[in-house]
């Protein structure tokens, strides 16, 4: 049986279901004990970012060859657990990345033409023609240098822009000057995040970081919500320690509303950055078949763990 704990479909898994039983909840990432219920007789999981594939999970699966994550990041699963279990873990890292890219420059558009504050005032009747920024010539600041930020850097050439980057991990990257974080956070204009959570990354943008950008500087976070402190950001958008920033990713999804809604420099988005339809069916053909891989004891080509086959 093939479960899935989340809002994922498409053509490609149907097809496995002319093969497989597939149980479909998509709420059942709020509901630990059912998903240990259910996860029982899964031979494959398909997870988001919701569900919280923990080692207990994993332990209560003793049939379970594949776990498969619609997405990038891999903070929800224990991966480690998985090896240890003999499941193999495979995800689409890359097949969003264009359309992480793409929302991220939009973003940094909207906010250096100010269009969310332009279109609410104009429907509501005024018109004022205050002037924004052109992104062309400026430098940008990438933070963290995986493929998402290497697709933004392809789609910013056409900009003309100056791009920086910090990644710890990262080495002679084309057309991105690879620098130290402080440096990037001091000369950008627009800063973009595409960090993973960490212990090392989690509240790196901070009060005493965002005070290091300039004042008419734009931060945008299509990466991880723990990433930024965001009690510090919205006192930094407040007292204009910069000019706006956008948030696709928040640390608590879905976020409980609050002040962070009324900041009129904030444009907020619900983790869409990497959800297209050209996307996911680019995801999910790639799940399916590695699924299926795993599943008749094949070789993942998309394996993110120690395992491409499972011992299970």
């Amino acid at each position: 049986m093939i479960l899935i704990s989340e809002d994922v479909w498409g053509t490609p898994f149907q097809i496995l279901e002319g093969s497989f039983p597939i149980v479909r909840s998509d709420d059942l990432w709020k509901n630990p004990d059912e998903l240990k219920n259910l996860i029982k007789d899964a031979t494959a999981l398909i997870v988001r970012n919701r569900t919280k594939v923990t080692a207990d999970v994993i332990a209560a699966a003793p049939n379970l060859k594949v776990i498969a994550r619609a997405g990038v990041g891999l903070d929800n699963i224990d991966i480690k657990a998985a090896d240890a279990a003999g499941v193999v873990v495979v995800a689409g890292l890359g097949a969003n990345a264009v359309s992480v890219g793409e929302l991220t420059l939009g973003l940094a558009l909207s906010l250096l033409r100010n269009i969310p504050g332009h279109d609410s005032l104009t429907r509501d009747g005024n018109w004022i023609r205050t002037p924004g920024r052109e992104l062309s010539g400026l430098t940008w600041g990438l933070l963290g240098c995986g493929a998402t930020a290497l697709a933004t850097a392809k789609l910013l050439q056409g900009f003309g822009c100056t791009i920086m980057g910090y990644d710890p991990y990262a080495t002679n990257l084309q057309g991105i000057k690879l620098t130290t974080f402080e440096e990037v956070l001091k000369l950008s204009d627009v800063v973009s995040i595409h960090m993973p959570s960490t212990a090392e990354t989690n509240g790196s943008i901070n009060s005493e970081t965002l005070k290091l950008m300039k004042p008419d500087a734009v931060i945008v976070n299509v990466g991880r919500g723990e990433v930024i402190n965001e009690a510090d950001l919205m006192s930094a958008l407040q007292t204009k320690v910069i000019a706006g920033a956008a948030l696709d990713v928040r640390a608590q999804e879905p976020p409980i509303k609050g002040e962070m809604e009324a900041i009129p420099n904030l444009i907020l988005t619900p983790h869409v950055a990497g959800i297209t339809n050209e996307s996911q069916l680019r995801i999910n053909e790639i799940l399916a078949s590695n699924i299926l891989k795993v599943l008749i004891n094949e070789t993942a080509t998309h394996a993110v763990g120690a395992l491409k086959v499972s011992s299970n």
